[in-house]
């Protein structure tokens, strides 16, 4: 009872440094006129402070410092945290390269990879694949890190996507940390829910019409920390070596499935339309159903139900093959990609005949 406690009291904590620290940002974003104009890459209408990442990463660090047991692999995933703060921080107060953000991601990643050892050794039997050698493994999970993390950015295109993803996918992996899982992976549990107090706070002033953006510093910190968060939870095992959940692998893509398919989907049209796949445009996710008259906030529940509805979907089939589950995933991520491209000329052809 005393560990729940506690859990509840570093998420509160987290929530209430951020809500009470916000509008000190805001005043100071005004102040020096660190805002977000609109421009024709954006949907917001009027300038908009976007340091909301310096209140999400104070409650995120001061609720998991406090509250938090000492843990070795979570110390290297707050040490790549603390460099990207920064970067993301400088970024967000004045533009800095895309090769020095890069590298700074390369550098947290090998800290959590190398340091921490959290990557992804084995495919847990998918299409007859068990463990990885060392170098494949290193190679997978730096892009599975690098682009999760920038997919985070990606996706927080309008009031509150990227911050309600973030609080579902950790609310999920503190509810298995946390219940399901020994002693061991308690800490772990406390980062998730420090990190949903954090952003639950900031969320109280970004869902729509948002008072301030996460920025680049709020989406790199909730990015890495909550796809650190899922390998961890996709390698754990018990003292025998057997994974504790059956189907994590594709439990854990179920869970970012929205930043998953959002991110593919337009690096693979910029391709076919033989653009650069990093050439920014308005054709993601959020766009796509805006396009159909959805206002934003509209917009954000559907995004939130259909990951939700996958996360079900792979909890209630966890016991049959894997490899069938990645196919049903792949399956479902397509048609969401064709019903959602398709959506917008549907519903004009059906205004034109009303």
């Amino acid at each position: 009872m005393e560990d729940f406690i506690r859990a509840g009291i570093s998420t509160l904590w987290a929530f209430f440094v951020t809500v009470f620290s916000i509008p000190y940002v805001i005043h100071l974003a005004h102040l020096k006129q660190l805002l977000d104009a609109p421009n024709q890459r954006t949907i917001h209408e009027s300038s908009t402070p976007r340091l909301g990442g310096l209140s999400i990463f104070a409650g995120f660090a001061s609720a998991f410092t406090i509250y938090s047991t000492p843990d070795f692999v979570l110390m290297k995933v707050f040490a790549g945290t603390i460099i990207l703060f920064f970067i993301g921080l400088k970024d967000d107060i004045l533009p800095v390269s895309a090769f020095k953000k890069f590298f700074i991601q390369v550098l947290a990643t090998g800290i959590v990879m190398f340091l921490g050892d959290i990557r992804i050794s084995s495919f847990h039997g998918i299409f007859g694949i068990y463990q990885l050698p060392d170098g494949i493994s290193y190679m997978f999970t730096f892009i599975i890190i690098i682009g999760l993390t920038n997919a985070f950015n990606l996706i927080d295109g309008i009031d509150g996507l990227a911050g309600c993803i973030t609080v579902l996918v950790n609310l999920v992996l503190a509810y298995i940390f946390i219940c399901l899982m020994p002693d061991s992976y308690f800490s772990k549990g406390i980062a998730a829910l420090s990190l949903v107090g954090a952003v639950t706070g900031f969320l109280r002033y970004n869902i729509h019409k948002a008072k301030i953006f996460m920025g680049d510093t709020g989406s790199l910190v909730c990015g890495f920390v909550t796809t650190c968060l899922v390998i961890i939870m996709v390698e754990a095992k018990d003292d025998y070596g057997s994974y504790f959940l059956p189907n994590s692998p594709v439990l854990g893509m179920s869970l970012l499935v929205i930043p998953i398919v959002d991110t593919l989907r337009v690096f693979i049209i910029r391709v076919l339309q033989g653009r650069s796949p990093f050439d920014p445009d308005k054709n993601h996710l959020h766009h796509t159903l805006l396009n159909t008259g959805l206002s934003q906030l509209s917009t954000l529940f559907v995004l939130i139900a259909i990951n939700i509805a996958f996360i079900s979907v792979f909890l209630y089939f966890k016991q049959i093959d894997l490899s069938i589950q990645l196919l049903m995933l792949v399956g479902l991520g397509g048609l969401l990609c064709i019903v959602l491209s398709w959506l917008p000329a549907l519903m004009k052809r059906e205004n034109k005949f009303l």
